[in-house]
């Protein structure tokens, strides 16, 4: 394909290279614009699912009526996990064609389990196999926390395809990967296929980056200003590493992005990019150079710096920095935990404005 005739420089990216864009939202107007542009994936979460409904309120109102008439003893959780479902799954239907020309491994719409099940691997596990069945081309998001990691594994081997996330060191991404390769092999002994699963572990690398900042300030830590915004860039590209040289049947995926390097800096892995909206537009419009980059190392001046001055650098950079153990107890993974879930709250408080209109307004 001539330069010329690349939509943009996402559009270039996935052209050109083994990284695969996806959409951070189940927006049906902005994967349409995603998808344009060469995204072969997207996702959801409490949060994206109530931006939906903020933005797209016009195109679902009605219908989220008619799902509340149509279940007159339903509760306000489960009228709520119904209109995710339906969101989810219209997005899914953008992204069939995606997902049969890559026999599954590409073209999946990500659906997140109830964050509040985090230390309930059983309820995880049952949730995950419900969403397996709404859409040939859903992808069930589990967070890593010691629960989690048993529903990836157990998720894994019935046959569902997850994207494990709440996730933002190298031990937890190791741990994902050893749980989805023990649940393909077991599967693999019991002769049930696995040809079209595509399992992904999210990085949100912007994350790791907000809670070194957090730790900065909480430790009075002085270092270059620059050097915490590498510090996602540096874990993502340890794991990738990692997985390419013990042959992981996953692929990593960047999420959380915070600038351009949350980008630029996984151009050319055989990984996947997840954008919002917001930055899909400012990065087609920028001038970034659309070259490889993942397998160019972080300067190891910074990852020095910030090893000696960080413990929770090294907790979240070195193999053996956390046991599975210690997951659950993890800064981000406690401060993103508590984010999805007030998410969760909000979107039910959404749903409950419409089930009971308020009198008073």
């Amino acid at each position: 394909m001539k330069n010329q005739d690349f939509k943009s420089p996402l559009h270039k990216m996935v052209c050109t290279s083994d990284t695969d864009l996806w959409n951070d939202s189940c927006s049906i107007q902005e994967l349409t614009y995603a998808i344009e542009h060469g995204a072969a994936g997207a996702t959801s979460n409490p949060i994206i699912a109530g931006e939906v409904l903020q933005k797209e309120m016009h195109l679902w109102q009605d219908r989220i009526k008619e799902i509340i008439a149509q279940m007159p003893a339903a509760t306000e959780d489960e009228v709520t996990w119904k209109v995710v479902e339906e969101i989810s799954v219209k997005a899914s239907e953008l992204l069939l064609p995606v997902f049969e020309r890559e026999q599954g491994r590409k073209g999946r719409l990500s659906i997140q389990t109830d964050p509040r099940f985090y230390r309930d691997a059983d309820r995880i596990v049952r949730q995950a196999l419900h969403f397996d069945s709404l859409a040939p081309n859903i992808i069930v998001k589990i967070p890593v926390t010691k629960a989690g990691v048993a529903a990836i594994e157990e998720a894994t081997y019935r046959g569902v395809s997850i994207n494990a996330t709440v996730c933002f060191s190298v031990p937890q991404s190791l741990a994902v990967a050893e749980a989805v390769e023990r649940g393909l092999t077991r599967r693999e002994q019991d002769g049930k296929n696995i040809t079209r699963m595509g399992p992904v572990c999210t990085i949100m690398v912007g994350r790791l980056d907000d809670w070194l900042k957090v730790i900065a300030n909480r430790k009075d830590i002085v270092t270059e200003p620059q050097y915490p915004e590498w510090a996602g860039v540096a874990a993502m590209k340890k794991a990738y590493g990692i997985y390419k040289q013990k042959g992981y049947r996953l692929r990593l995926l960047s999420a959380a992005t915070r600038n351009h390097m949350h980008w630029s800096e996984f151009i050319g892995g055989d990984v996947v990019v997840t954008l919002t909206h917001e930055w899909q537009k400012r990065f087609n419009a920028s001038d970034v150079p659309v070259i490889p980059r993942m397998d160019t190392p972080v300067d190891s001046k910074i990852v020095d710096a910030l090893y000696g001055k960080f413990a929770e650098f090294r907790r979240s950079y070195d193999e053996d920095g956390m046991a599975i153990d210690e997951f659950d107890d993890y800064g981000p993974n406690v401060r993103t935990l508590r984010q999805f879930i007030d998410g969760y709250h909000a979107l039910v408080g959404t749903i409950r404005d419409l089930m009971l209109p308020n009198p008073d307004v």
